[in-house]
């Protein structure tokens, strides 16, 4: 259809998309590496328990630096100075119990009405302007079902929930012949978004209003879709990282949560050792059955519905304290593992938490918000107003300032986290 890329990109341009992608991509590659040479890498990683924390057990009672490890904070005490713990925290205008957790990286409102369009994630966000220094600009992953990640048109990033894949995405190159599939599959999806954009371009002078808007969303999913194919073919022939590591046998059983976990926490780590990406989620959905962790007989998401009956809440706590240590291990190994004279701990942000501040009645308020790592003076509990909750994308504007971005707002933020400093 077209003699060569210019010819492709000039018809796009055409078709009502405004791309100038080729510019755009190599400004931002430009930046990217710009920055890598001139400081430490920095990364972001955002951990959410889709089933809550029991506040109790991770909200520490006093405030400010000297306060009393809680029950879950105990189990990640030996790295109490890196990591800050908020409360009083929550996305405006966010409800819908479960159904939050789509908002938890975006702050998008109201993710429970019938016309509820999601937004950008902060991920996402970091990774369209720094993801281009590494093989993949982000990753996503969950333990089952919808990851945390929404691309800038508001549509779900698919999310890994097998640890053996992540592996081989990562780590295994395959054969030539295979190789150069890939290229060419990649290339064909290339020529596919020609076509559907053409249709497109003849729709576009038939239609007005809503249905145009819709269509303009539509012409910003097929430049997503362009720029990740055009990445992609660019890393699919060079050389993957090697590793000591073997590639994992995924759990059989659905209901060993915490192998499951620690698998997961195993790949990210890899992925950050060997700077395959440096933007990465990780949602645990949790589930509706009894996991097979010694003491528990009672379904985890029954559990977390506990309406304070001592005996689930005790369960529950066997429970979220094996999360816990999972993050604990985590956050360990990253703080044991240098790069350039700093450790990955110091060049990683962790954020983790839920989307429900008290699971047990579906509530999104107060949400148990800790982070840990980059480039902040931790070694405290940040509490504000638990009745008028204080915006936590003020958090996330935080960290993405402190990835070097140049970016004054994001979602619902009024400014930068209060009380967070910043180490640079």
């Amino acid at each position: 259809m077209f003699s060569s890329k210019s010819d492709r990109r000039q018809f796009l341009r055409a078709a009502g998309v405004a791309l100038s992608l080729p510019v755009l991509e190599s400004v931002a590659a430009r930046k990217s590496f710009a920055q890598q040479a001139a400081g430490p890498r920095r990364r972001m990683v955002a951990i959410n328990i889709g089933l809550g924390l029991h506040a109790p057990n991770i909200i520490p009672t006093a405030t400010g630096r000297d306060y009393e490890l809680p029950t879950y904070l105990k189990l990640i005490g030996d790295l109490r100075e890196q990591f800050t713990v908020f409360s009083g925290v929550s996305h405006p205008e966010v409800a819908g119990g479960h159904l939050s957790g789509k908002s938890f990286l975006t702050a998008a409102k109201h993710p429970n009405s019938a016309g509820f369009k999601n937004t950008i994630s902060m991920d996402q966000l970091a990774a369209e302007q720094l993801g281009t220094a590494t093989r993949f600009a982000s990753l996503s992953l969950s333990s089952s079902g919808p990851g945390l990640s929404w691309s800038r048109a508001g549509v779900e990033i698919p999310a890994e929930t097998r640890a053996s894949r992540i592996y081989q995405k990562l780590f295994l190159a395959g054969k030539a012949e295979d190789q150069a599939a890939q290229v060419q599959r990649l290339r064909d999806g290339k020529s596919v978004l020609d076509v559907v954009l053409e249709k497109a371009k003849t729709m576009q002078k038939r239609i007005s209003g809503r249905d145009k808007a819709k269509l303009d969303q539509y012409f910003d999913a097929v430049r997503e879709t362009e720029k990740r194919l055009t990445k992609a073919e660019a890393w699919t022939t060079r050389p993957k990282p090697k590793v000591d590591a073997k590639q994992p046998v995924d759990v059989a059983d659905r209901n060993r949560i915490v192998e499951q976990m620690e698998m997961m926490y195993e790949m990210m780590f890899l992925a950050i050792q060997t700077d395959s990406t440096r933007f990465l989620t990780y949602h645990f959905t949790g589930m509706n059955a009894v996991p097979i962790i010694p003491g528990v007989t009672i379904d985890y998401h029954n559990l977390s519905h506990h309406g304070k009956d001592p005996k689930k809440i005790e369960q529950l706590t066997t429970v979220e304290s094996a999360v816990i240590e999972g993050l604990a291990g985590f956050l360990t190994k990253l703080s044991e593992t240098t790069e350039n004279d700093a450790t990955l701990l110091d060049q990683t942000m962790v954020l983790f938490g839920s989307n429900l501040g008290n699971a047990s009645s579906h509530d999104s308020k107060n949400m148990p918000m800790l982070l840990a790592g980059g480039q902040f003076r931790h070694g405290q509990h940040l509490a504000f107003d638990k009745q008028n909750n204080y915006t936590l994308a003020n958090l996330y504007l935080s960290m993405l300032q402190n990835l070097g971005l140049e970016v004054d707002s994001f979602a619902s933020s009024a400014g930068t986290m209060r009380g967070l400093a910043s180490k640079v």
